[in-house]
């Protein structure tokens, strides 16, 4: 090898490391026969039955070996000092001392008592357990973090969350964090200790904690805690003093354990509240396993999380299209670590191109489609009407006619759907009825997904006004009564994920968000993160701005019948023909009063070959 190569390989464990826990039951072994021996002759022994013991103990001490052996007990495949050696150290000891004394029994003439392998057996036992324990404590104190350089910490959460980040932080040398001291609200757990660390009582003894323990951090440890309980506990720990730190939901971690790497500042999504959907996403997501999976909008904040959790749903196909080619660079970035952009799953396609919308599906056959792709920011949609015609409506339209023969669609809607006062709600409420229209005509299973804002994706209110306060405010609120409906990002793809398992034809589905959200209050609660003093000023109302949104429109109800936290609503479907007849060109006032009325289900009256629109809206030859 030259000289310079600094390439390194794993140091290999000493021969003489791997003997010592056979060695150390050898020696178990050992004391357990002779002691067991001394105490059955009354601890006075001749050379004779010294002699034999010593034997005995030697025939015991290859039994084990050998067994050991075949039960792989010093062959690595138990970490040291877990109950699966523990289980494996006792079954070992069992069938060695069983054998000692069927040797024993058909002897000619007896080694030693019949009762010395039984008590022997217990007393090696308990001695090789004690040294594992003894070992594994030594092992585990000197791995701790150093506590000249550590932060002292309490947690908050003395439940399964709790532990795994207190045994994680315990078990990092290099941890930022010591844990001291828990803090626990369940009076069950006052007293108790877990891995050394005692439970020091409950919120009201946070502060006496602290100075107790001489903790200068909180890291809250509750999965999917309520907001009003994440803000009680952030404002008890300011006020003594202290920072507060804490892990992420369950739905963030990806049902995997809670540990030392993920404790992190808290989070205005943290503050607002957690609504967790109880669902099991490998059960109801069997059926993307193996499928062709395209996502239109796959670069948008609703699409790339759709590809990150349907990445790992093993789907045989994951078709990624967007017009965007920096947002199909990041999603494929997230989902492998790299993005070369050179294989097959990357799309880049315009959804208003309809031919070429038609020539993808016909060649790539996909078999589940979720449709996340539209314009979406409210004002510039009053604005401009004619740039969501061709895109939310037509462009909606143009999938929906080429994924006639596709098993599932999902279409994303919106809130602003229900009862719509504003382009964006007329656009998505239309797109909403022509989903139900195909459904009707198609042998597949069609329908839309409802919701409310979506906390950090481009463009939301979170993110303005984290750009605001960067900039050193103000903050802008439009109204100090204005309320929103808001989830994350990850609640909104799980129920997208769940509604192509549960829903059914032509219907929208609607997810139980909780209470809306004061837009005054979520700014309020940035200011006060924010590093620096941020005033807070108020506007307006904009055009097609509702002052509080809905969930349903008039006439629908809240039926759930398959899942406690999701509606299922029916919607009337929509000619398509009275659609492709709307005028792009026209004045926009006309053609949003044309978008309006056609979500207007009360005044469509039946459909007939005469269906027309105004003169006005129709296309110019």
């Amino acid at each position: 090898m030259p000289a310079n190569d600094t390439t390194s390989t794993p140091a290999r464990v000493p021969r003489w490391r791997r003997l010592v826990p056979l060695v150390t039951d050898a020696a178990a072994w050992t004391a357990g026969i002779l002691l067991a021996v001394l105490t059955r002759y009354e601890l006075t022994l001749t050379g004779d039955q010294l002699a034999a013991a010593a034997v005995a103990a030697g025939l015991v001490v290859g039994l084990h070996g050998v067994l050991g052996h075949l039960e792989y007990l010093y062959r690595g495949r138990y970490r040291y000092g877990s109950f699966d050696e523990v289980r494996a150290v006792t079954g070992t000891v069992l069938l060695a001392a069983a054998a000692l004394l069927a040797v024993d029994l058909v002897a000619p003439e007896r080694l030693v008592p019949a009762s010395t392998p039984v008590l022997g057996g217990v007393i090696a036992l308990v001695l090789m357990l004690s040294a594992r324990y003894l070992r594994r404590a030594y092992r585990e104190r000197t791995r701790r973090p150093d506590p000249s350089t550590a932060t002292p910490v309490l947690l908050y959460g003395a439940g399964a969350a709790g532990v795994s980040v207190l045994r994680s932080m315990l078990t990092h040398p290099q941890s930022a964090y010591l844990p001291v001291g828990l803090i626990d609200d369940d009076p069950d757990k006052r007293h108790l200790r877990a891995y050394g660390v005692p439970v020091l009582g409950g919120r009201h003894d946070l502060p006496a904690g602290l100075q107790s323990t001489g903790a200068t951090t909180v890291v809250f440890c509750v999965a999917n805690a309520e907001a009003a309980l994440i803000r009680d506990i952030r404002d008890r720990t300011l006020r003594a003093g202290a920072e507060f730190k804490m892990v992420p939901s369950v739905s963030e971690l990806i049902s995997r354990p809670a540990d030392v790497a993920d404790v992190r500042d808290v989070q205005i999504s943290d503050l607002l509240g957690r609504h967790e959907i109880d669902t099991d996403m490998d059960a109801i997501a069997g059926y993307l396993t193996g499928k062709r999976v395209l996502v239109l909008g796959a670069g948008g904040s609703i699409g790339s999380e759709l590809c990150r959790q349907i990445h790992r749903l093993r789907p045989a196909e994951l078709l990624m299209l967007d017009r965007d080619e920096s947002a199909l660079h990041a999603v494929q970035l997230s989902l492998h670590g790299r993005a070369l952009l050179d294989d097959a799953s990357i799309i880049l396609a315009d959804l208003r191109d309809a031919e070429t919308i038609h020539q993808i599906f016909e060649t790539r056959r996909p078999q589940v489609v979720f449709h996340a792709a539209a314009l979406k920011h409210l004002p510039l949609l009053e604005r401009y009407p004619s740039e969501a015609l061709r895109t939310n409506v037509w462009g909606t339209l143009d999938v929906l006619e080429a994924a006639r023969a596709v098993e599932k669609f999902v279409n994303i809607s919106t809130d602003k759907a229900a009862d719509p006062i504003s382009v964006l709600g007329y656009s998505k409420r239309i797109t909403e009825r022509l989903t139900a229209h195909t459904a009707r005509v198609s042998p597949g299973t069609f329908l839309s997904v409802r919701f409310g804002n979506v906390l950090g994706s481009r463009g939301s209110v979170l993110t303005a006004f984290s750009a605001q306060i960067s900039a050193g405010g103000p903050i802008t609120v439009t109204h100090p009564d204005v309320t929103r409906y808001l989830m994350t990002v990850q609640e909104a793809v799980q129920l997208v994920i769940q509604a192509a398992a549960i829903g059914r034809d032509g219907e929208a589905l609607v997810l139980e968000m909780g209470k809306p959200v004061r837009i005054a209050e979520l700014a309020r609660q940035m200011a006060d993160l924010a590093p620096e003093p941020v005033a807070i000023e108020y506007s307006r109302l904009r055009p097609g701005e509702k002052l509080h949104e809905d969930l349903f429109g008039a006439g629908e109800r809240d039926v759930r019948p398959l899942h406690p936290a999701i509606s299922h609503v029916p919607v009337p479907p929509l000619d398509p023909d009275r659609v492709r007849l709307l005028n792009p060109y026209a004045d926009p006032g006309a053609l949003t009063a044309e978008l309006a009325r056609l979500c207007d289900v009360a005044l469509i009256p039946a459909q007939s070959p005469d269906d027309t629109v105004p003169l006005q809206l129709q296309i110019q030859p």
